[in-house]
């Protein structure tokens, strides 16, 4: 008989470094995809593992690795953690399937690195674990990014857009009967970084950067970088971030807040031009609670902003990652080589058991 349904543990964490976000999910398979989230948590990074994860783009490949190996167990424990709090046993679990932690995503190169993902994994929760799904991709020549689209497809393909707002904005969209995707600014790996300097872990409904003043030759040059003008797929990652934006904003030796302003105007320019007039957007991740960039956004462009429910919000980038694991599973293609620029869709990530 043809399998139904999976209970899985989506789990994942941003580069806005807010935490892992761990949901356990009943994900329908048969007759169509449908995800219910039974219960769903954010563990938030101790002061001691943001740092860790702040400084790893620096680390040399011995030190990378000594990171990968004490990320997986303190991972595995978090998920843990996470079952024994909400009651759910190991026979309740088809997999946990997890997306671990980017450090390094240079696809250009051919190389991504997302830590967490080691076998070792399997053995801590004792459970079936699907994980490292972006590796694939990228040795097949794709940007290894963005990998939500497929849930795109198969959980939200009512709306024209689907924009994510964490580290990173994306967006999702089908255009000519094909799923496209691609990543279009830094967003909360800046913003929080200037918060901090004011001493918030993050700009609250975007009241610093409503208190700023925007610096308009900060925003030119902003606009006016590279990536900007590609075509998709692209992809971003923190490393650019370090060599594009941080060297720009510090050029001009401006206060927080009026970095704040001025970037939170970038990224409203920057996601104002993906959109057509009068559509419809299914924004979800951090970012969505910004009202002052929403009302931004709203003001350059008149489209039919949809902020779901919270659950929706914060966790479907899990919720979509348990997806890709399910996928995995029954042999099915989780990645989109329209979206990403691979030579093929395929079925991508490990599977890892406990070892006895």
């Amino acid at each position: 008989m043809k399998r139904k349904y999976y209970n899985v543990i989506g789990v994942m964490s941003g580069t806005s470094l807010d935490g892992i976000d761990l949901a356990y999910i009943k994900m329908t398979i048969n007759p169509h995809y449908k995800a219910e989230v039974i219960v769903a948590e954010t563990y938030a990074y101790p002061e001691i593992w943001i740092e860790k994860l702040q400084k790893a783009v620096h680390y040399n490949k011995h030190k990378l690795q000594e990171l990968n190996e004490s990320y997986t167990e303190y991972l595995g424990e978090e998920i843990n953690q996470f079952m024994e709090k909400n009651t759910i046993s190991r026979e309740q679990v088809d997999a946990i399937c997890a997306h671990g932690h980017t450090i390094l995503h240079q696809p250009d190169q051919g190389y991504t690195l997302q830590i967490g993902n080691l076998p070792e994994i399997a053995t801590i929760t004792q459970c079936r674990v699907v994980c490292d799904f972006r590796v694939q991709d990228v040795a097949l020549g794709g940007q290894g990014a963005p990998l939500v689209p497929i849930g795109d497809t198969l959980l939200f393909s009512s709306y024209e857009y689907c924009l994510n707002l964490g580290g990173f904005a994306n967006v999702s969209l089908q255009k000519g009967g094909t799923r496209i995707a691609y990543d279009i600014c830094a967003v909360n790996t800046v913003l929080n970084e200037y918060a901090q300097k004011l001493g918030a872990a993050y700009d609250d409904g975007g009241a610093f950067a409503k208190a700023g003043t925007t610096h308009i030759p900060l925003l030119e040059q902003l606009n006016a970088l590279p990536f900007f003008k590609k075509s998709p797929p692209k992809s971003l990652g923190i490393e650019w971030v370090h060599r594009h934006i941080f060297p720009l904003i510090e050029k001009f030796d401006l206060e927080p807040k009026d970095v704040l302003a001025t970037f939170t105007a970038h990224i409203a320019q920057q996601l104002a031009n993906q959109f057509e007039e009068g559509s419809t957007v299914l924004i979800t991740g951090g970012g969505a609670y910004n009202t002052f960039l929403m009302t931004q956004l709203k003001q350059l462009k008149d489209v039919n902003i949809v902020l779901p429910d919270p659950m929706l919000i914060e966790y479907k980038e899990a919720i979509v990652f348990g997806l890709l694991g399910v996928l995995k599973l029954e042999g099915k293609n989780n990645c989109l080589a329209s979206v990403t620029g691979a030579s093929k869709d395929h079925s991508a990530g490990m599977i890892w058991l406990p070892s006895v």
